[in-house]
């Protein structure tokens, strides 16, 4: 039964991350919310069975139906990455348990995995935007902060655990910002910041801070070596925390162990 879920949980996953892609390209061009989707080159109405998610994409050769344009790969790769993530949020508190999921609407294991499952929804729009267009824009991050921070509550979480997280992970970025007068971040990564800190609460935090940071640094230096940015290049640094966050999310306690072992 776990691995009929298993598949039903892919095939959702990657219709969410169809809707993810549509999402982040209309917040950002200021377009509603609904209505069908269009081709961004010919301006086309997309027919339902060319939007299917990753099929279409391959049926159709990676090029739009009517202007035979490439479609961009993001579309396809967004799709699969979210399929893959909600995927590992429902193996991480499912697999190896014998439940039916229809018999456990209460269950925790359930509700922590519907909260990854937004969690990474509106990760997965601030990572698309900040690396297109080096935004992340409040109508996502605001309402992240409210419903994660609800979802921990209800789930037990301490409210103190949550809120100190919250300014440590904005307070981090704001002090930033006012010290480079906004060049080193953006205001956007204050609001992140806190998202973060209600989603991972202490001292998972700052595992996410030190893993996006390790990153951004490896990458920014890859970059610079291959000519591709300079130093006074801007790096979206939400790219990093992104990620950062789901690792510290599932695994921080095990890093943060290991990382108190080797100093002390």
């Amino acid at each position: 039964m776990v691995w009929f879920y298993a598949v039903f949980v892919f095939i959702f996953g990657a219709a969410i991350g169809s809707f993810l892609n549509c999402l982040a390209w209309r917040l950002y061009h200021n377009e509603s919310l609904w209505g069908r989707s269009a081709c961004p080159k010919c301006h086309k109405k997309i027919y339902w069975y060319d939007n299917v998610p990753l099929l279409s994409y391959l049926a159709l050769g990676g090029k739009c139906r009517h202007c035979r344009q490439k479609i961009a790969i993001q579309y396809p790769l967004v799709e699969l990455a979210t399929a893959c993530l909600f995927l590992l949020a429902f193996s991480l508190h499912f697999f190896g348990n014998e439940v039916d999921l229809f018999l456990t609407f209460s269950s925790r294991p359930l509700w922590l995995m519907v909260r990854d499952w937004l969690l990474i929804s509106f990760l997965v729009v601030i990572f698309i935007m900040d690396l297109r267009w080096y935004v992340i824009v409040d109508e996502i991050s605001l309402p992240a902060i409210v419903i994660i921070l609800l979802i921990n509550l209800a789930l037990g979480m301490s409210w103190t655990a949550l809120l100190s997280s919250a300014i440590i992970g904005s307070g981090f970025f704001a002090l930033q910002y006012v010290i480079s007068h906004g060049r080193w971040v953006g205001s956007g990564d204050i609001r992140l910041g806190a998202l973060m800190g209600v989603a991972l609460g202490w001292p998972k935090i700052l595992v996410a801070l030190m893993l996006a940071y390790l990153a951004g640094a490896f990458i920014g230096v890859f970059l610079i070596a291959f000519k591709k940015k300079h130093l006074k290049s801007a790096i979206p640094f939400g790219v990093f925390l992104a990620p950062a966050t789901l690792v510290a999310l599932w695994w921080g306690p095990a890093l943060w162990q290991w990382y108190a072992g080797l100093l002390f």
